[in-house]
């Protein structure tokens, strides 16, 4: 039996014949790990607060060799065709924040050991996880500080229910990738990070960019296009008629999420998206829909966060994945903990390149060898945009509901 929990580096897997601690394991009478992260009486808000954290709100760089651990690990640039017969063998899909609702969680609560998984995760949050998911009320729920350990938690208790229908499917899984926190929950299924660290990393996340969603006004908007669009022209438009009219200074509109061909999700500053939603066809937009967050994710508006994440990233005890993690990094792969150590922050301030991701995972030279795709966690939306992606690869996956 699959356990996600331990007090190092919980449960078994086999992963292609090869035995190695996942993330989780039986749960006994153990208490969280000793190490805290934050350590008790950490005040979050009184370290974004500093000088230094607030002046990097729009000019953190990523590429700073300042901002990044070093490293002697570089990322694939290209990524080569998959020659593999994989067709029986898995690919596991994590789903990140929006895809939560009030009720998830209830279809896994039979299966053995996920109850422990909310505990722990509850003592480590101090906030009562399960009762959260199962009866919100929706709008707590939706902030960002709850709604991302909530959807963590549901995945990998999709993991467990998983496991129980069909044991194949973790013994055989090739690779893994998550969507912005959902990351995260592949980096755990993966064995790189342990589950109380992961959890941690989850929290440390989740409060600091709740924290940098409430400095400046700032939010996240589907849009719709087809071919002839001029979408690079709408938001440098945005930005020019915010700053020219409301006085802001560098004004932040980006595009945040690469979904599919025809739909992206644009994030910034509140006016730059009324700017938009006012004026979206002028540039060949079609529609635009708004999402239900308070803050320009993936984007500069998340700077002052990034070096809380990654000092709380740095002492963790981050291994090599046992199976490839494809990263929301354009053309990067996690195979080495080094390049999880320098990456994984950037990931807070640059797009999710879902769309990319995707298609470097599901590159295969048969379409007969893809593998079985499976999506855990609450919600539906990463395998209908997969399916508009790559409709065989569609076709190849299924759902484990929570």
């Amino acid at each position: 039996m699959l356990h996600i929990l331990s007090c190092s580096r919980p449960a078994r897997l086999l992963i292609r014949g090869h035995q190695f601690r996942s993330n989780l394991r039986h749960l006994s009478d153990d208490q969280p790990s000793p190490m805290t992260l934050p350590p008790p009486g950490f005040d979050l808000a009184k370290a974004l607060k500093t000088d230094h954290a607030l002046d990097q709100i729009h000019t953190y760089d990523p590429e700073s060799s300042s901002s990044v651990k070093s490293t002697k690990e570089k990322p694939e640039t290209k990524l080569k065709v998959i020659k593999r017969d994989d067709s029986q063998n898995y690919v596991l899909l994590f789903p990140g924040q929006g895809s939560q609702f009030v009720g998830m969680g209830r279809e896994t609560l039979g299966v053995p050991g996920v109850k422990d998984i909310f505990d722990r995760a509850s003592q480590i949050l101090d906030f009562d996880l399960l009762d959260m998911c199962l009866n919100g009320p929706a709008n707590m729920l939706d902030k960002t500080r709850y709604c991302q350990a909530a959807v963590v938690v549901c995945s990998l208790a999709a993991v467990e229910r998983l496991y129980t229908q069909i044991p194949q499917s973790l013994e055989n899984c090739v690779s893994t990738a998550g969507f912005s926190v959902g990351e995260i929950t592949a980096l755990i299924f993966s064995g790189a990070i342990s589950f109380d660290e992961g959890i941690r990393l989850v929290k440390v996340r989740s409060e600091s960019m709740q924290y940098c969603s409430e400095l400046e006004a700032s939010g996240m908007m589907t849009i719709f296009f087809g071919a002839k669009n001029n979408v690079s022209l709408g938001l440098q438009a945005a930005k020019k008629w915010v700053e020219e009219k409301h006085g802001i200074d560098t004004p932040v509109c980006l595009v945040a999420n690469h979904l599919y061909a025809g739909a992206k999700v644009v994030a910034g500053h509140e006016e730059t998206l009324r700017f938009l939603e006012s004026n979206h066809q002028d540039f060949g937009i079609r529609r635009v829909k708004r999402l239900p967050v308070s803050g320009g994710f993936h984007t500069s508006l998340m700077g002052p966060a990034v070096p809380i994440f990654k000092e709380t990233l740095n002492v963790c005890n981050v291994m090599d994945p046992r199976i490839p993690v494809y990263s929301n990094i354009k053309n990067l792969v996690y195979t080495k903990r080094g390049l999880i150590l320098k990456y994984l922050p950037k990931q807070m301030v640059r797009p999710v390149a879902w769309e990319q991701t995707m298609n470097n995972m599901f590159r295969y030279e048969e379409p007969e060898f893809l593998p079985n795709i499976v999506e855990c966690g609450p919600g539906k939306a990463l395998s209908g945009i997969l399916f508009k992606i790559n409709g065989k690869a569609g076709r190849r996956t299924t759902r484990v509901e929570v």
